[in-house]
């Protein structure tokens, strides 16, 4: 191979890794790019680590049910998977039913807006996102609506992403960012006007006590939406199948336990709420919810070379590779859940808390 040949060949190359490595980014073409991935707050020394302790946690059921550590592997969890989850699916950490002629960002857009649209509050309105993630949501939420959110996530790190995200949006006025523990939550009784959920509570081990919470600080006449993640009825406890595909969403999602369906009202109406209205809203007529995790193999497999690489040279931590490869198998076992009908990530349910409370609220 004569020189030039050998030098039009490095160029491509070095284009191509140059766009492979820098320009392609996050799924909303901001945010994080490949060369960005980190372990969130934890050194990237220690990502491995935590890796292994955070898979070896569903290999100790007794610590699962220690309610007290679910909070910090939580916290564990979205410190490894925040980077790789802006990068690969954007700032929602959620899903959203497909939309025909409309894009994955735009479903999700609609999907956040409807649960705004369904707490019938004026602009102004002051509401918690219980769960926030990096902000998504409540930036969709803010910018349709109007109103004032004040988002509470576990993690720092994602607060630190929300808060930048939000003053690149030009809505760090409207939103605000709390790090704490949404089942203690550092707000004052009877002090949001409306509140909402968006694929978070799943991570409570007692979903009445972050309800609790919530209903404590809503104003009274308040409402609250959630999306929940849980088993349908179509799931049977004796189906080895279905068990080993609710015990790997768990595992990949750092989930103490998924509920069934039939608990959700129950625990809403326990803690003080009048429920109003409760659906799946992955059911027909809706798209299918888990057709963008299928369109996604070949990307996966695209970025999973990319993050082995970045591992190998040193600029990805250690440990990056196997949380990577935890999600795929992860999105498999969602996949099935969908298309098996035994798992929706979206049992819509929405409360109000009475104008009058009982003596014994």
């Amino acid at each position: 191979m004569d020189s030039i040949s050998i030098l039009c060949t490095v160029a491509l190359l070095a284009g191509g890794l140059y766009w492979f490595v820098c320009i392609l980014g996050s799924a909303e073409q901001k945010g994080k790019h490949a060369v960005q991935l980190s372990g969130g707050s934890i050194a990237k020394e220690k990502v491995q680590d935590n890796y292994d302790q955070y898979a070896s946690f569903f290999r100790r059921p007794k610590e699962i049910e220690t309610t007290e550590k679910v909070p910090d592997f939580v916290d564990t969890f979205y410190n490894l998977v925040t980077d790789i989850y802006e990068w690969g699916w954007g700032q929602s950490f959620h899903f959203s039913p497909s939309i025909p002629g409309k894009s994955h960002r735009e479903a999700t857009r609609i999907h956040e807006e409807m649960a705004v649209d369904l707490l019938n509050l004026k602009p102004g309105a002051r509401i918690l996102d219980a769960g926030c993630g990096v902000g998504g949501p409540m930036r969709a939420i803010a910018a349709h609506s109007g109103a004032n959110v004040v988002g509470i996530t576990i993690n720092e790190y994602q607060v630190n992403r929300a808060r930048a995200h939000n003053k690149k949006a030009g809505l760090d006025k409207q939103c605000e960012v709390v790090c704490g523990n949404f089942l203690e939550m550092p707000f004052g009784d009877n002090s949001f006007d409306g509140a909402y959920s968006i694929e978070a509570t799943c991570h409570a081990p007692k979903l009445e006590e972050v309800y609790g919470e919530i209903y404590r600080v809503l104003k009274p006449g308040s409402m609250y939406v959630s999306y929940e993640w849980v088993t349908t009825e179509l799931y049977r406890g004796d189906d080895p199948e279905h068990v080993e595909v609710i015990q790997g969403i768990e595992r990949g999602d750092a989930l103490p336990g998924l509920r069934s369906y039939t608990d959700i009202a129950e625990v809403a109406r326990k803690v003080g709420f009048e429920v109003i209205k409760e659906k799946d809203l992955a059911k027909p007529p809706s798209n299918p919810w888990w057709s963008r995790l299928k369109m996604g193999r070949i990307a996966y497999w695209r970025n999973h070379i990319l993050v082995t690489i970045l591992a190998w040279v040193g600029i990805a931590p250690k440990g990056v590779v196997d949380v990577h490869e935890m999600l795929f198998v992860t999105a498999d076992y969602l996949t099935r859940g969908g298309e098996s009908g035994i798992f929706t990530p979206m049992h819509m349910i929405l409360c109000k808390k009475p104008e009058i409370m009982s003596s014994s609220s």
